[in-house]
Parts: C-alpha cells; sequence; structure tokens
C-alpha cells in the first residue's frame, strides 16, 4: 500500500502586527522646545492685579504726599485718596487669593517654590546672585521661580504688609473709621511723621523690587528664549526637554504631560 504524503498546511499564517515605533517622551530631542504649563489662572490674575494697584498707589500716593501736575484744589485730594484706597482693597484681596493659592496651587505656585526645603534650592539663591553680579556664567535652571527671585517676593510681601498696616494708621487720622479706633494707638505710640516716613521707604522698596523684577525678566528671557515675558499672559514656557528634565522644579512628568 502507498504511503500518504502530507501535504503542508494551506490556512493562512497571520502575520504579527507590528506595533508603532514609539519612543519616550523624555528621550526625544534634548533640544527641542516643549509647551509647559507654568503659571496657573489665578497666579496670573493676582500677579496683574498686584502689579497694576502697586502702579496706582504709589501714583495717587506720591499725589497725596506731594500733589504734583493737577493742583491739588476742588475734589482732586478727595479723589485720589479714595483712588488710593480702592486700590490698597484690591491689593489686599489679590495678596489674600494669592496665599490661598499657595496652598493649593501646582508646583510653581504652591509655598515649597518660594521657601527653601532643600540645600540645593537654598544654595540657589547664591548661584543666582553671582550671575546678576557677573561672577558666574550658567544662570541655574529653574522652570518657575529661581530662589532669588522667591527670597525677592518674600520681601515684597513683608515691605506691602508695612504698606497696609502704615497705610491704615494714616488712614484713621483722617477720622475715618475702623482705621481710627484699631491703629490710633500706632500713631500714639511711635509718632505719625515716623509712621509716613516708614510708608513712603516701604514705597521706595516695593519699586527698587519692582524694577529689578522687570529687568530680570526680560534678561532671562534673552538668554534662555523660552517665553518668560509671555508665560504670565498665557501660562506657558516654551523651555527644550532638556532643561525640563534638569531643572530643579522639572521632571519626566512635565513631558507626559505636554505629550
Amino acid at each position: 500500500m502507498a504511503e500518504s504524503i502530507a501535504l503542508p498546511s494551506l490556512e493562512p499564517i497571520a502575520a504579527p502586527i507590528a506595533e508603532p515605533a514609539t519612543e519616550p517622551i523624555a528621550e526625544g530631542n534634548p533640544h527641542e522646545r516643549v509647551r509647559v504649563y507654568i503659571w496657573q489662572v489665578p497666579v496670573r490674575i493676582t500677579h496683574w492685579a498686584i502689579a497694576i494697584s502697586i502702579v496706582v498707589l504709589s501714583l495717587t500716593g506720591g499725589y497725596i504726599a506731594d500733589p504734583f501736575l493737577i493742583p491739588p484744589g476742588g475734589s482732586v485730594m478727595t479723589t485720589m485718596r479714595e483712588v488710593h484706597l480702592i486700590s490698597a482693597i484690591v491689593l489686599m484681596l489679590a495678596g489674600l487669593w494669592r496665599t490661598i493659592w499657595l496652598l493649593v496651587g501646582n508646583r510653581f505656585a504652591r509655598w515649597s517654590a518660594f521657601v527653601p526645603t532643600t540645600r540645593n534650592q537654598a544654595m540657589e539663591l547664591f548661584r543666582q546672585a553671582g550671575f546678576y553680579s557677573f561672577l558666574r556664567k550658567e544662570i541655574p535652571k529653574v522652570l518657575g521661580h529661581n530662589q532669588l527671585a522667591a527670597t525677592a517676593y518674600i520681601a515684597l510681601v513683608g515691605l506691602l504688609v508695612v504698606e497696609m498696616g502704615t497705610g491704615f494708621v494714616l488712614y484713621g487720622v483722617l477720622g475715618a473709621e475702623p482705621a481710627a479706633t484699631l491703629f490710633g494707638w500706632v500713631r500714639e505710640l511711635v509718632g505719625l511723621q515716623t509712621i509716613r516716613l516708614v510708608h513712603h521707604l516701604a514705597m521706595w522698596g516695593v519699586l527698587a523690587i519692582a524694577v529689578f523684577h522687570v529687568y530680570s525678566c526680560f534678561l532671562v528671557d534673552n538668554i534662555e528664549k523660552n517665553g518668560i515675558l509671555t508665560s504670565i499672559v498665557n501660562g506657558y514656557k516654551y523651555p527644550t526637554r532638556e532643561e525640563v528634565l534638569e531643572s530643579r522644579d522639572g521632571g519626566p512628568e512635565l513631558l507626559e504631560d505636554e505629550g
């Protein structure tokens, strides 16, 4: 009997489905710029509210102390005082909102972005100061606030608190309540002229920090070219992948969010 010859199976063999090649987003071109969300909406709103308030308070406060350009007759001084007070209230509300956001905001807005929690973060203050003093060529890699800027903001808050406190004392001198009752003892303790002097010196301190803030933003934006000036409007910076990975407050998870 002839042996049967086994024929090869004619059933089609399913070819393995090739999965699309994926490249880990953190391992892409290190020089490619990516979009990273830095400043949340409350941070941007309070930033501009505080900035505008400081400008208006400085102009109206300067006029109240020494009227210029416009004669102080009629209702001009009264209007200046009212605008000054309204701006102070806006500043207080913006400061309160920003304080709350220190507890609930993202990594760039929380209190830990201002108060150093590691040795590296603390030493960054001196490295950044060395850069501005032309003693260091490299700028510390940070996506949000560098430690020098954060320290300046803490000083700014302190000066603004002094401004508000002495401002309410001066407002109480006009007999306005409840400022007259709540802060009258301060005037009796240190004297009205001392209160005025402290109020004005604090204002110049605030303006000095504001000028340095604007200067440093333009300087860093020119060096890093990552959109730091526009970021306070739209919330986004455009660092390179390498900067995101190497920055103190960066990390691969930011690239994943971007992707």
